[in-house]
């Protein structure tokens, strides 16, 4: 891999910030890589129980990552399900990383409900198909050793804390929402609601604290103290509680409904721009995961492509989601005691379950699940202060980027933090230095093909 990488997170990932790698305790020397990437019996008791435990896991952030990117709860679990069976599948021909664990990230949830509000969902299906089509020929020419030149880690730092903030924002709403039985019809925040706010805090308090105390040995903890924590509290008490809309998930082929040659044009910048952040916060996220690798295995980034353009692709025919190996379930994953990509198959089987008996869901009170996404949301801002390490340029063009996501959307945003970037580096080289215009491009050229076989 290349050393130069920034370590970014998965909020629900996403990249990984989520968990520093040098806060993982690893292995004084590496051991022996011996034996396949998807299954060996040895590991099979450890495997199946990190399964158990990273599915369990993963749960709650696929629902809040689904509601944040106004996908139906089912799909997006289905999404989850099917990219862990096909991660597994491919982890038996061409293995990318040993320990990652697929899922929904939290990164591209904004990115995804702005093409909901754009195309409608009818037309999700194909815009995902398209995504998957564009990564195909990326992995088809391993196209993603430039991306990571082309588009600077700290530029994607920024967009993620800008989507971040979004996504800590939404769902704050969460920590005082009461049922309507209990809501005034004279004042807003009445007894109910005051005490709904002091529980969510404490909530997100002990959270918190449980993280800090547990995320280096059993991460899983918190989320599952919450969690029960939430379910017993609502025995006694009026909580606002998880609704699961029951929806078909029924194959079908994507076919598109645009109107205007206009809207295919933004289709297609806006399915190139999804796919561009899908294959980069893979990339970055397998930089982290091999850094926590128990075996110190190598990961092949082109490798994890192939099974997320699959896995994308056949979402897309039932109306699925993008997916990548996101850092915090890996870590979990990893802490959990897995070995090989066994263990993704078995968090499959768990997300499977709750796809099928989605009744079961409705036991999550939406203040616990507010609490997770929130602080999902809090390391992806986080991630700017791995990105003080590259300089104040690099620092201020970020923040620069995460504020204009936050404000005028991820797209535009992404691309006027982009335009910035040119013009600043085109000035200093033109007008400092003295450098002719066609030398400048030709140099950067130069630079983007002599740096792009540098990311594994």
């Amino acid at each position: 891999m290349n050393s130069n990488t920034t370590d970014t997170s998965d909020t629900g990932a996403q990249f990984p910030n989520e968990i520093p790698p040098d806060e993982v305790v690893e292995p004084a020397e590496p051991v022996a890589v011996t034996g396949r990437a998807a299954f060996q019996a040895k590991y099979f008791a450890r495997d199946f129980q990190a399964g158990l435990i990273t599915g369990s896991m993963a749960i709650p952030l696929s629902i809040g990552i689904a509601m944040m990117s106004n996908y139906p709860i089912k799909v997006g679990l289905a999404t989850v399900a099917f990219a862990c069976y096909i991660g597994w599948i491919n982890a038996w021909i061409r293995p990318g990383n040993y320990i990652g664990c697929p899922g929904i990230a939290a990164g591209l949830a904004p990115v995804l409900a702005m093409g909901v509000a754009l195309f409608g969902i009818e037309n999700m299906a194909f815009v995902i198909f398209l995504v998957s089509a564009m990564q195909a020929v990326i992995w088809k020419f391993n196209w993603q050793r430039f991306l990571l030149i082309a588009v600077p880690g700290y530029l994607v730092e920024g967009l993620l804390a800008g989507i971040g903030l979004k996504i800590l924002l939404k769902f704050m709403e969460f920590t005082y929402e009461i049922p309507p039985d209990q809501e005034s019809a004279t004042e807003f925040w009445n007894g109910a609601r005051l005490q709904m706010a002091l529980i969510s805090g404490v909530g997100f308090a002990v959270f918190v604290y449980l993280f800090s105390k547990f995320k280096d040995t059993q991460p899983a903890i918190p989320y599952f103290a919450l969690i029960i924590a939430g379910g017993v509290i609502a025995q006694f008490m009026p909580i606002s509680m998880l609704h699961v809309e029951d929806v078909d998930l029924a194959l079908a082929i994507p076919m598109p409904n645009f109107d205007s040659a206009l809207t295919w044009m933004y289709v297609i910048g806006f399915a190139a721009m999804l796919a561009v952040i899908d294959v980069i916060e893979q990339v970055m996220s397998n930089a982290a995961i091999e850094k926590i690798d128990p075996l110190k295995r190598k990961c092949n980034s082109n490798n994890s492509l192939l099974a997320i353009w699959i896995s994308n692709m056949g979402a897309s025919f039932f109306g699925g989601m993008t997916n990548l190996d996101g850092l915090a379930k890996s870590t979990t994953n990893r802490l959990a005691g897995a070995m090989t990509k066994f263990s993704v198959l078995i968090v499959g089987f768990v997300v499977t379950f709750f796809v099928l008996n989605s009744q079961y869901l409705e036991y999550l009170p939406k203040f616990a699940l507010a609490a997770i996404m929130m602080f999902s949301g809090w390391k992806m801002i986080l991630g700017l202060v791995h990105v003080s390490h590259h300089g104040p340029y690099a620092l201020m063009l970020a923040v620069l980027c995460g504020g204009l996501v936050y404000k005028v959307g991820i797209f535009e945003g992404l691309l006027i933090a982009m335009a910035v970037h040119g013009i600043v580096h085109y000035m200093v080289y033109h007008n400092a230095d003295k450098i002719p215009s066609k030398t400048i491009v030709k140099k950067y050229f130069e630079n983007l093909a002599k740096g792009g076989g540098t990311p594994s």
